[in-house]
């Protein structure tokens, strides 16, 4: 039996090493991309959410925005809760974790040392043109958080004491969510 990637469902990656943000990139390169258009950066310098709180930007995350054009019209909102939704199976079916989604977009993980939920990941939706929407995540996977965000976000290697792959992850999150794009409408 072939195992097929789901990474291999975009049609197209743009991966960088560093950068300010995915989605400031995706933005300017939209308009000549086609629908699903991964950018991806190793790194990234200087993220804020869209009220200007700092992200995890280090290396050791997972930092995209994905280029949709899809060829009916979608509600942003149900983007970006079939992004948030595939995160949450990943991190609760692949590592048994417990999330929950608050309503700026982030995905909170239980972190047993702190007994609390932390922010592990951050989605976000924007619609830059007719048809054309970003859908961006920073994701703290194996990073180490500098002293701005350690506060009130944690980072999967910290909860699952262990790495993991960044493909891997991503290959799975994508799968979950291609299974939900699939019933948008």
């Amino acid at each position: 039996m072939e195992t097929i990637l789901t990474l291999q469902s975009v049609q197209k990656v743009i991966g960088v090493e560093e950068l300010n943000s995915t989605c400031e990139l995706a933005r300017e390169l939209a308009p000549a991309e086609n629908h699903a258009t991964l950018v991806l950066a190793c790194c990234q310098k200087a993220a804020c959410t869209p009220i200007g709180d700092l992200l995890p930007c280090g290396e050791g995350g997972v930092y995209f925005t994905l280029i949709l054009k899809p060829a009916k019209i979608l509600a942003q909102e149900n983007l970006s809760r079939a992004l948030e939704n595939a995160f949450c199976d990943t991190l609760g079916k692949v590592f048994e974790l417990k999330t929950k989604k608050n309503a700026a977009g982030n995905i909170l993980a239980w972190d047993a040392a702190t007994h609390s939920y932390k922010k592990i990941v951050l989605v976000t939706a924007e619609k830059t043109a007719e048809q054309t929407y970003l859908l961006s995540a920073v994701v703290a996977l194996n990073n180490r958080l500098s002293p701005a965000t350690s506060k009130a976000w944690t980072s999967l290697k910290k909860i699952i004491k262990g790495e993991t792959s960044k493909e891997l992850f991503l290959d799975a999150v994508l799968d979950n969510f291609w299974k939900e794009y699939a019933f948008l409408g």
